[in-house]
């Protein structure tokens, strides 16, 4: 058993420390609203810390899951922080889908005060994390890898380290650019099987046997069908990463012509009202018109 602080209760947080706790680890939260933490604790056997420094001032394990850059920078930094009230040899494990800039940053100051980072962004949803199937990403050194994969088992179906810190969060990148062109291109597939008048249902059944075959498809098409979004990945979510994805893109001289295209697609749903609907919504554009 490991002493784990969990920072950041949303749709994935809240179910991943939620399988920490049932794998018999001693896990105390902390979430910006403290009625969250307090359900938290409630439903599983962990502890609610009513501050960030209560929460963190014991923990052999830092792990958090919040917004964007600004949140890690948030809880992390300053004398209010997870870095400078986590003893030294504890180790901090970032899951936020955020710059891999930030990730180096925080790893430098993590390592100043004896403590090891890694940033380890994860992919399969708030499905794949109610069910403890997330697949990992992590960017840090091999040590500190190791002794992490078993904490991370508890949530995770795969988990790989893929280079320094930063990797993971460039992984991430790699990852949402192929999910934006995938939806966008199942998005124009489903609306030309309405227009030409097909079954939809019936093509999707063939086509998923074949080359065509995705996750997207075999998770997401009946519902883009029915025309449901009330679930999974929000838009404004994926407009987030695809930003930091094109952000990172201009640096590192890649181009990502369609990327940045279904990021404006993305956009007009937003126009249309569907921020929060699941980002399988890119087929309500083409429908409107």
């Amino acid at each position: 058993m490991a002493n784990i602080t969990f920072i950041g209760l949303g749709i994935m947080g809240y179910p991943m420390a939620g399988h920490l706790a049932n794998g018999g680890h001693r896990v105390t939260v902390w979430n910006r609203t403290q009625g969250k933490a307090q359900q938290w604790a409630a439903e599983y056997p962990g502890v609610a810390a009513d501050t960030l420094k209560k929460a963190v001032n014991q923990a052999d394990w830092v792990v958090t899951c919040v917004g964007a850059d600004k949140d890690l920078e948030a809880v992390y930094l300053g004398d209010d922080g997870i870095i400078s009230n986590t003893p030294a040899g504890a180790t901090l494990v970032d899951h936020t889908t955020a710059s891999a800039g930030v990730a180096e940053q925080l790893a430098r100051a993590a390592a100043e005060r004896g403590q090891a980072f890694l940033d380890a962004p994860v992919s399969g949803g708030q499905q794949g994390a109610e069910k403890g199937q997330l697949t990992i990403m992590c960017g840090g050194e091999q040590r500190v890898f190791d002794k992490a994969c078993e904490i991370l088992g508890c949530y995770a179906r795969a988990i790989n380290l893929m280079g320094p810190a930063g990797s993971g969060q460039k992984a991430k990148m790699v990852n949402q650019i192929a999910v934006a062109g995938l939806v966008q291109g199942l998005s124009e597939a489903l609306h030309f099987a309405e227009q030409a008048n097909l079954d939809v249902r019936k093509v999707v059944d063939v086509i998923s046997k074949g080359a065509a075959q995705s996750w997207q498809m075999e998770n997401r098409s009946s519902t883009m069908i029915a025309g449901e979004f009330n679930h999974g990945f929000a838009v404004d979510w994926m407009r987030k990463d695809l930003g930091i994805c094109l952000d990172e893109a201009r640096r590192n001289g890649a181009k990502l012509p369609v990327t940045a295209l279904v990021d404006q697609f993305y956009g007009d749903v937003q126009d249309m009202g569907g921020n929060r609907w699941d980002t399988s919504a890119l087929i309500q554009r083409l429908r409107k018109n």
